[in-house]
């Protein structure tokens, strides 16, 4: 699904040239469930951003489902996140004015769909992450782990082959961190690729392979096994 060779990316102003990445080789299969780990200044948030085609990088491949993503206009960068990647990120994202509902179904407005049937399609991924009785509930009416919710749902809604989640735990409490990592697993279950971005250890180990990041390199890849962690083969 992600085939990465040798990705850099630096970041210049006029007195300072920062390399962020120096050259990440990595390939993530469809299906996986993949978390990012790194310090602060390791170039997680970096990554994730060009693995979501919101930046472009300076070298080397980047391959989403065997398309070359490379030197994209602004309208075919959106057309690829549009068809491949769901995004969610740890601030939820919502629009404060609008319902659940309305959050969840903001996705298919942009593809025109009909409004009827985008808040049938949005009632049902609202049901799907349980928070049916709150479509209509403004996102400062809801707790952090039912926005967070509300926030998956509408990366659902497209029913994109990959999800990408900044930080996705680090407002919420331990419990309703689990929560939303079980639903994380759901999703997987059904077949879409996820990538974790976390500092959490614990989070990280609910995912299947950890992927840890230090000063723009990649420095550790494991599986994970019942809550413990093994270097990839």
């Amino acid at each position: 699904m992600i085939q990465l060779s040798q990705i850099r990316k630096s970041y210049h102003t006029e007195y300072t040239h920062l390399e962020v990445l120096k050259g990440i080789d990595l390939n993530i299969e469809a299906g996986e469930f993949v978390s990012i780990m790194g310090s602060s200044g390791s170039g997680k948030s970096t990554l994730l951003n060009i693995l979501g085609i919101l930046d472009d990088y300076d070298s080397g491949e980047y391959r989403l489902d065997n398309k070359l993503i490379q030197d994209l206009s602004q309208k075919q960068a959106a057309h690829y996140r549009n068809q491949f990647i769901g995004f969610v990120f740890q601030s939820f994202n919502l629009l404060p004015f609008k319902t659940a509902i309305e959050n969840v179904a903001l996705p298919l407005y942009y593809q025109k769909i009909e409004r009827k049937k985008r808040q049938e399609i949005a009632m049902e991924y609202l049901t799907r992450v349980g928070l049916r009785d709150w479509a209509d509930h403004l996102p400062n009416q809801m707790s952090g782990g039912q926005q967070q919710r509300v926030a998956i749902a509408r990366a659902l809604i497209t029913q994109p082959k990959v999800i990408l989640a900044d930080e996705p735990t680090g407002a919420l409490d331990t419990q309703t961190s689990y929560d939303v990592m079980k639903i994380f697993k759901e999703v997987n279950d059904q077949g879409i690729t996820l990538i974790v971005v976390t500092h959490e250890n614990d989070i990280a180990n609910m995912s299947k392979r950890v992927i840890r990041l230090t000063d723009g390199l990649i420095s550790g890849n494991e599986t994970v096994q019942v809550g413990k962690t093994q270097s990839a083969q």
